[in-house]
């Protein structure tokens, strides 16, 4: 144990730790998208994990093609509209379960990924060739220009929510029946928010890629793991430091911060030289343990738990 100890460096873990913020960052991005469907919209979207890396796909060969980093993000997240578009279709139209639509779309994307990669698994772009938006060689650049878009995309959610359009999406997420008394489109209002979300999750896709240097068709598996782990992480974070002073702009600071402290972890479990094929696990388990406080908190300020603990207490003093 002591020979385990002493063979880990602290220099090197403060080395890792801008990287972990940068990719925190852009999985952050990638968190607003679940944040959308997952809490606002209250629509389990699974074709996330698809759309990532259709984002991917997307952006790497256009860039390949000669296009500009963010025309080429920009055209991925058009392509996460339309398969989030597909998803919502599917769900409103057809009357799938939105949680098989999730599955069907993103079943359909491994292939169409395929495609758009040339038949090829993965796609390489190297920075040395070509002009990128950002790169896991220069973490710092990535910090910066991760963080801006963050901040963009909070603003422009934070706008779009209070808009008539937006609120009417949040409204179908918090109650549909009323929503529908009240002349709301709820199909339509679904759509759009599995659109939004998919956009921003194809975005994030093409982002990373750009950071990673390649984009891999499985690049995207375990992504609404890690989303919901931010959600989680920073809801939870930001209702203990807030309270009920969090707002709307908030939530989604916190759920980028959720994605940031994620990955802080993740590069702190492989300083501590755990296999990292057992990361699906801890986060597993990290997800599991943050679903749990709200829940257990509630229990111990509940007005039930403390009459049943105070009887219990009376009836151990008898």
């Amino acid at each position: 144990m002591a020979a385990y100890f002493a063979s880990l460096n602290f220099t090197n873990l403060l080395g890792r730790l801008p990287a972990g913020v940068a990719q925190g960052l852009i999985w952050g991005m990638m968190a607003l998208g679940v944040y959308i469907t997952f809490r606002l919209l209250d629509v389990a979207d699974l074709s996330v994990d698809g759309t990532f890396s259709t984002g991917a796909c997307v952006t790497v060969m256009l860039i390949l093609k000669g296009w500009n980093p963010w025309a080429a993000m920009a055209a991925a997240a058009g392509a996460g509209l339309l398969a989030g578009m597909v998803t919502g279709l599917l769900h409103t139209k057809l009357g799938i379960p939105a949680i098989l639509s999730g599955i069907l779309t993103q079943y359909a994307l491994y292939s169409v990924n395929l495609m758009i990669l040339g038949m090829k698994a993965n796609q390489a772009v190297s920075v040395d060739k070509y002009h990128l938006a950002v790169s896991g060689r220069n973490v710092n650049k990535a910090i910066l220009v991760g963080g801006l878009v963050v901040i963009v995309m909070i603003i422009a959610l934070y706008f779009f929510f209070g808009t008539e359009l937006g609120s009417s999406v949040r409204a179908t997420g918090c109650n549909q029946q009323m929503s529908k008394a009240q002349g709301i489109n709820i199909n339509a209002m679904k759509v759009l928010g599995l659109a939004l979300s998919n956009a921003l999750v194809a975005f994030a896709g093409g982002m990373a890629a750009q950071y990673s240097g390649f984009a891999d068709v499985n690049s995207g598996r375990g992504a609404i793991v890690i989303g919901l782990a931010a959600v989680i992480i920073g809801e939870v974070i930001g209702s203990a430091i807030l309270g009920k002073r969090m707002n709307t702009a908030g939530r989604f600071v916190f759920v980028v911060v959720g994605g940031i402290l994620y990955y802080m972890v993740y590069t702190i479990v492989l300083w501590l030289k755990i296999d990292s094929n057992l990361m699906k696990m801890f986060t597993a388990i990290i997800v599991a343990v943050f679903l749990a406080v709200p829940y257990l908190q509630g229990q111990r300020t509940s007005s039930f738990a403390r009459a049943a603990r105070l009887a219990r207490s009376k009836k151990e003093g008898k």
